[in-house]
């Protein structure tokens, strides 16, 4: 069994590193770079959720641009990626979450690394290491209480910033490939949408006088692109397919690093909070004094 002096000596220098390790604020630096990575990864990928409702919004009108070729087609790509446009939208909100899921972390981490709460809680620290081997047997009781508020407060002081650095470690480790993955994907399946709708669309008639060849070539011209209309359907399917597979591989990626993570992560810290606040401490109440008294 360990003895008291020793677990006094051992807690103690954890205390101190701790309070060392807060002087330095590495972990705070290192929690904001990657809060602030997180932060900006989710904006881009919200820009460029907001870019594939724009393009399919745009693809969806482009049924007014063929009909008046006067060759009686009726295309309607509304029918194929309204769906599609559904799912972007609920894409776009769960970027739109994550985003401020890792702008309330910076806040935290804020909060948590502020010069106040610093002092306060370098305060309870050094109390407790008074009250701690201050050899007086009236102080037990104080001691345990000083005990668990610095301990909440060093648990609530490292806790935001080890969440992020943690999460950030788990990203790097678990979803970095399927984020780069459908980032490139949904990036290309944009641009294929916006180059089939530009194909789609009827060139602009000319202001004042147009030739009988030139109105003939554009007629000719919108025939054409009408006729192959069936590999535009293809081309708008392919990409339908696409980005319905990589914005729900996006959704599951932040999903996981934005609210699954830091909830596990927010129970751990409860779950440590309350046993720190049940802990009997009862070695705390152990003084050197008493040790040597037992010996004589």
């Amino acid at each position: 069994m360990i003895h008291p002096l020793v677990r006094k000596l051992a807690f103690s220098l954890s205390l101190l590193f701790m309070m060392a390790l807060i002087q330095w604020g590495a972990l705070d630096r290192l929690g904001h770079d990657y809060t602030e990575a997180g932060f900006k990864r989710a904006l881009v990928v919200f820009a460029l959720s907001r870019g594939l409702n724009g393009v399919i919004s745009v693809a969806q009108g482009t049924e007014v641009a063929i009909e008046p070729a006067g060759i009686g087609l009726n295309f309607k790509p509304g029918e194929i990626l309204d769906p599609i446009n559904d799912l972007v939208e609920r894409f776009s909100w769960v970027m739109l979450a994550s985003s401020s899921s890792f702008g309330m972390q910076r806040v935290l981490l804020d909060v948590m690394s502020a010069p106040l709460l610093t002092y306060i809680t370098f305060g309870a620290v050094v109390a407790l290491l008074w009250v701690l081997w201050w050899p007086d047997r009236s102080l037990i009781g104080t001691r345990k209480l000083f005990c668990k508020v610095a301990l909440v407060l060093l648990v609530l002081r490292f806790s935001i910033a080890l969440m992020a650095v943690t999460g950030e470690h788990f990203y790097l480790a678990f979803l970095e490939p399927r984020f780069s993955e459908s980032q490139v994907e949904l990036e290309k399946a944009a641009t294929h949408i916006g180059e089939v709708n530009t194909e789609f669309q009827a060139p602009l008639t000319k202001e004042g006088g147009e030739s009988v060849f030139d109105k003939a070539k554009r007629a000719y011209e919108a025939a054409t692109r009408s006729m192959d209309i069936e590999s535009r359907m293809a081309a708008f399917n392919q990409a339908a397919a696409n980005i319905s597979e990589h914005a729900i591989q996006m959704i599951v990626v932040f999903l996981m690093q934005t609210v699954l993570f830091p909830l596990a992560s927010v129970w751990l810290i409860l779950q440590l909070l309350k046993r720190v606040m049940r802990a009997r401490l009862s070695w705390i109440g152990r003084t050197p004094q008493k040790t040597e008294g037992t010996s004589e």
